[in-house]
């Protein structure tokens, strides 16, 4: 397979990477900091803490995409190796979901202090949103597993 054929692939992953990154450097060191949240800033530490380590398994999920897309444009798409890393996906996924519920009661007390109740909505996004992309990858995990199995199975039939 082509390499250019992944490229759109490998820039959405960088686009998704890099203001990520910019957030975590810039972002989110002031919003403890700000004059407007001296009501509640000694509950913004906790999530923030929580936002911080969500970080690591993002990142290990964006690093695991770009060894697959690798491994496809290596032509080894259907090798134990992908299979490994979508299933490092689906458990850096799971890990971003469960790291999102423990900051969730923080935000729903923020969102009480605040009175903003479309607050807890955005704190319920990545929760949900990496539970889809945890079942996607068991899912794609299973259908290459299966795949493999078929592969090798044949390959012992001749």
């Amino acid at each position: 397979m082509k390499r250019g054929s992944t490229l759109f692939l490998r820039m959405a992953l960088i686009l998704l990477g890099v203001p990520v990154l910019a957030l975590g450097i810039f972002g989110l060191t002031w919003l403890p900091k700000h004059p407007f949240n001296a009501d509640f800033d000694h509950i913004l530490y906790p999530i923030l803490v929580g936002m911080y380590a969500s970080v690591i398994p993002f990142f290990g999920a964006l690093y695991q995409a770009f060894k697959l897309l690798n491994f496809i444009d290596k032509n080894q798409a259907f090798s134990e190796l992908s299979v490994k890393a979508l299933q490092t996906i689906k458990f850096c996924a799971i890990a971003f979901s469960g790291l999102y519920v423990i900051i969730l009661p923080f935000v729903y007390i923020v969102a009480e202090i605040d009175d903003a109740p479309g607050l807890i909505l955005m704190g319920m996004v990545p929760t949900f949103a990496s539970l889809v992309i945890a079942v996607f990858a068991a899912v794609l995990q299973r259908l290459l597993q299966e795949a493999i199995d078929i592969k090798s199975e044949n390959d012992l039939t001749v």
